[in-house]
């Protein structure tokens, strides 16, 4: 694992508690993720609008900091690989009593056949 050098600033604080996209759209999703350059929140990989990856493919900013309680791993989109970098901003995750998926009151009852099964964000092994 290597720093995804220049695309990395630890100052950015989060952009919400939520993925911006889809709360503004009345969607969902499964687990979020942070941009690590301006503090973007999006949905994962496997959540039904995949905006995290949409993020960084049109803003041009590859890696994302996982946005869960309790994890702290990067991963590169351009790379497809783990990377390492520094401790983000604060908040590190999102409130524990928010949902996952969330948000509370959109989530469908069949959430799980939504779901994306192929995507390839992954925390580090270990």
């Amino acid at each position: 694992m290597t720093t995804g050098q220049g695309a990395i600033d630890p100052g950015a604080p989060p952009s919400g508690t939520g993925c911006v996209e889809c709360l503004d759209s009345g969607g969902w999703w499964l687990h979020l993720r942070r941009c690590a350059l301006c503090g973007h929140i999006g949905c994962c990989d496997s959540s039904p609008s995949q905006h995290a990856r949409g993020h960084a493919g049109s803003a041009g900013h590859p890696v994302a900091r996982s946005f869960e309680p309790g994890e702290d791993w990067f991963w590169d989109y351009e790379a497809g690989q783990a990377v390492s970098g520094p401790p983000l901003a604060p908040p590190a995750a999102r409130p524990d009593m928010q949902p996952s998926p969330g948000p509370r009151g959109r989530v469908p009852p069949d959430w799980r056949s939504h779901l994306h099964h192929d995507g390839v964000e992954r925390p580090p092994a270990g």
